[in-house]
């Protein structure tokens, strides 16, 4: 019998949560689903989202072959069973492969001639989260059209049960992609490396790939413990960076990398235990790889720094550089669309193209990109390659308040705003105004490479703000204050910001 269309009123603990779907809209995100577990979505609303996962890819005309996997929480197994339950009655070939990161689901994709993926993980999220990454296309990731539509079909009870649906479950793809993995990285260079993994998934896989590419790791926190004992595993996090900074220190590594909870990101701290943004780690990278790789293009979200417009040798290597969307959906798909070499997000996602990789972002392969670029450098550290980058004064990202249902609107006003001073010559504190880019909000550019971001943000009642200055970080306060603060300031839609430069 076909399962009930879900509802999001259901109250816990109620016969009705154990005999209908519990599905809350809110869980549908731009490009992943996530939901905290029991109050937001039920086993059987899990359940009912498999079997509108397999109705989209029926829809789609796309072969109906699986990969499932599910990252190390005290219930991720019991929701991947769920899904795999749905994608089965839609009529799925579902291939388990078990325990995993999210890369190596998508290798999995490659490696098992699968065309789907559906990967079990809540990534850095608090425990009590869960979700799913899902894609149809290797190596994309679902964008706002495809999540869309599996919404309206999830919450639309319009799933459609079919026959032939069955579970393999697949053994060695771990070793294959660890392999895989190592494959690209043979140091001859000594290097002494902390691999944190803040008790999430990745400790399971990093320090073997690592030491499989010639890195001497020192193991922090590579115990699996779902209970995240210290900090949840997330290297934009002050907590988890600090600890890597300690750790550099005291066992005077050369670098260290963070991965967070289902390993498709990478932070970096080198070997003075400064923190390297993954914006700056990508701009170090595109320098080193745009001297073999001439004419290379690369591709970076909104929130990066301005260097990759206007750096001397990214321009006398032919290198070109795309400002997009934020979401690593977003740039893992338009560094596919483009051909470009390379994709960097400021979060800590990184996408490589062949030679360099299958344009997924993979913590791991991050972190052998950036073991290369030190292979190839061997008289440099981390610390003196990042010195010879242009200066640059970033802000940290600033959210403001702003309800979901108006943040839009301001937005768009925004964007008007700065498109009308541009086009009438008008200059933020002196400066002309040289670039409005629309692509996500608005990033408006100045003659000195400085620039501001307003944009709405994509899973928060919240605006990001962000500015970077070329000059000091006295005028990145007073782009801050004197200009992005007070012009929104003039829309009482923005509330109180979280922290201020």
């Amino acid at each position: 019998m076909p399962l009930p269309a879900p509802r999001a009123d259901l109250m816990p603990n109620s016969f009705d949560n154990e005999v209908i779907p519990l599905v809350k809209p809110q869980g549908f995100r731009e490009y992943d689903a996530r939901w905290v577990l029991g109050k937001e979505i039920n086993y059987l609303g899990v359940t009912a989202l498999g079997v509108g996962l397999g109705t989209y890819i029926h829809e789609a005309d796309v072969k109906p072959r699986v990969v499932v996997g599910h990252d190390f929480r005290s219930y991720s197994l019991n929701v991947k069973q769920a899904l795999s339950l749905g994608l089965i009655a839609a009529g799925c070939e579902v291939l388990d492969i078990g325990l995993a990161l999210s890369p190596m689901a998508y290798f999995a994709q490659f490696d098992l001639e699968a065309p789907c993926v559906a990967m079990v993980t809540a990534s850095h999220n608090e425990n009590g989260w869960t979700g799913v990454k899902m894609g149809a296309s290797p190596p994309l990731t679902f964008g706002p059209e495809e999540m869309g539509r599996l919404k309206a079909i999830v919450l639309g009870g319009e799933g459609v049960e079919r026959d032939g649906g069955r579970l393999v479950r697949v053994d060695g793809v771990m070793e294959r992609y660890i392999a895989e993995v190592a494959s690209r990285t043979k140091l001859t260079r000594k290097l002494r490396v902390v691999a944190a993994c803040g008790n999430g998934t990745a400790g399971a896989f990093a320090p073997d790939a690592l030491r499989r590419m010639g890195a001497e790791v020192i193991p922090m926190d590579c115990e699996l413990d779902w209970s995240f004992p210290k900090y949840n595993p997330n290297p934009e996090d002050h907590e988890m960076l600090q600890s890597m900074a300690e750790a550099v220190k005291r066992e005077g590594a050369d670098l260290a990398f963070g991965f967070d909870g289902d390993g498709d990101r990478c932070g970096v701290v080198d070997e003075t235990g400064e923190e390297i943004f993954a914006d700056k780690i990508g701009l170090m990278l595109a320098r080193d790889l745009s001297k073999t790789h001439k004419d290379a293009k690369f591709v970076v979200d909104v929130k990066s720094t301005g260097l990759y417009a206007t750096d001397a040798v990214l321009k006398a290597n032919g290198a070109s550089t795309l400002y997009w969307k934020t979401g690593h959906s977003y740039i893992k798909r338009k560094t596919a669309e483009i051909g470009a070499l390379a994709g960097f997000e400021k979060s800590g996602h990184f996408f490589f193209n062949a030679p360099l990789g299958r344009g997924y972002d993979d913590g791991l392969v991050a972190a052998s990109a950036v073991l290369n670029m030190l292979e190839r450098n061997p008289g440099k550290t981390l610390n003196q390659m990042k010195s010879e980058l242009p200066l640059a004064y970033t802000s940290l990202t600033m959210s403001p308040h702003c309800d979901d249902d108006k943040k839009y609107g301001v937005v768009e006003q925004v964007v008007a705003e700065y498109q009308a001073m541009a086009s009438s010559g008008g200059k933020v504190l002196g400066r002309a105004i040289t670039e409005v880019i629309t692509v996500n909000g608005v990033r408006v550019a100045l003659e000195d490479g400085s620039w501001m971001l307003v944009r709405a943000s994509s899973n928060k009642p919240e605006l990001v703000v962000v500015v970077e200055s070329t000059r000091s970080a006295d005028d990145m306060r007073a782009l801050f204050r004197e200009e992005v603060k007070r012009r929104l300031a003039a829309h009482p839609q923005v509330g109180a910001y979280n922290q201020e430069v």
